[in-house]
């Protein structure tokens, strides 16, 4: 073989600027949303951290005002909420009450950045005394017609407080479509809707449940989350939403259906977010805290395998941190 015969590769990666000029998958500001838990309570100091989740915390509002205000600073351009209220119920009544603490979060939030996008997740499991993520029947059979109207009341709710995105992950079949309708007739036609339209019953949720205070009473979620073996099913569940009127499509998890992911963004031409999941964070906090790896550079890794895969943004709990990592 001729010297000339075989392709150098490595000419173009001789030097970090260079490298920085073919690169062809990057990580930006606006590629992220952050997520925050504010809880329902009167002490303007309450700050819980999160153990399985290190460097996370419950915060009250006036807590998140400050967590926030750090993070836009940074550059955050969006983040999603999630509620932990004082009084939790078998309705749920506190996920569309108009005081509920998530709709005074974002009440809150748009008041002092108005331009900042704040999406509101949409479900009922932090709220229920259950713990499931719709009306439960007295045999303990999660019930998926009647958790329409509730799925519906709480957007409307939500989107009335100011949030720019609701985003329904219960998978409830049709839950799409009775939020689209609620938010029509409601008058809140621009609101759009982040389905988390492919969502597994992941082994990898499980830092969330403490977080959120929202593990189920009894049995668990596998009647509605998708089983983790199924990737048609994935196809199945995504084309329903679009039909229904989703605007922006999730997979959650992110790192471990990455090859979902790839497949749903081939087949659709709906914006893609992924969620990199509590368990995910968790894992890569856990080794860090260990010395087995770099952690800045394995969730960058982490965040361009994902974005490579086909998300146009990514849920992570590390997006505080890349900020400031970008900013400096």
């Amino acid at each position: 073989m001729s010297m000339l015969e075989f392709h150098r590769g490595r000419r173009l990666r001789m030097s970090a600027t260079l490298r920085e000029m073919v690169r062809e998958t990057e990580i930006r500001p606006q590629d992220l949303i952050m997520l925050y838990f504010v809880a329902e309570t009167d002490d303007t100091d309450f700050r819980k951290p999160i153990e399985s989740m290190p460097g996370q915390y419950q915060l009250s509002l006036a807590q998140l005002e400050k967590q926030v205000a750090k993070a836009v600073d940074n550059g955050l351009r969006s983040l999603m909420l999630f509620g932990i209220p004082a009084h939790k119920d078998e309705l749920a009544s506190q996920a569309y009450d108009e005081q509920g603490i998530v709709q005074r979060a974002i009440r809150m939030i748009k008041s002092k950045w108005p331009d900042l996008v704040v999406i509101a997740d949409t479900c009922l499991c932090e709220y229920t005394s259950h713990g499931h993520c719709g009306m439960v029947s007295k045999e303990g059979e999660v019930l998926n017609d009647p958790t329409l109207n509730l799925l519906a009341q709480t957007a409307v709710a939500q989107a009335e407080a100011g949030a720019d995105i609701v985003a329904p992950s219960d998978m409830m079949d049709g839950r799409v479509g009775a939020i689209r309708e609620g938010l029509d007739n409601a008058g809140y036609q621009n609101t759009p809707i982040m389905s988390y339209a492919v969502k597994y019953a992941s082994a990898f949720y499980g830092p969330f449940r403490e977080a959120a205070e929202s593990a189920p009473q009894f049995g668990d979620r596998k009647t509605y989350q998708m089983d983790p073996g199924n990737a048609l099913e994935a196809m199945r569940e995504a084309a329903a939403d679009v039909e229904e009127g989703a605007d922006i499509l999730m997979v959650k998890p992110a790192l471990p259906y990455l090859d979902v992911l790839r497949t749903v963004r081939d087949s659709f031409d709906t914006p893609m977010a992924a969620y990199q999941v509590s368990g995910e964070y968790s894992m890569i906090k856990a080794a860090a805290q260990n010395g087995w790896i770099d952690e800045k550079a394995i969730v960058m890794e982490s965040l361009i395998a994902i974005k490579r895969a086909g998300a146009d943004m990514i849920l992570t709990y590390f997006t505080e941190d890349v900020l400031e990592t970008l900013k400096g």
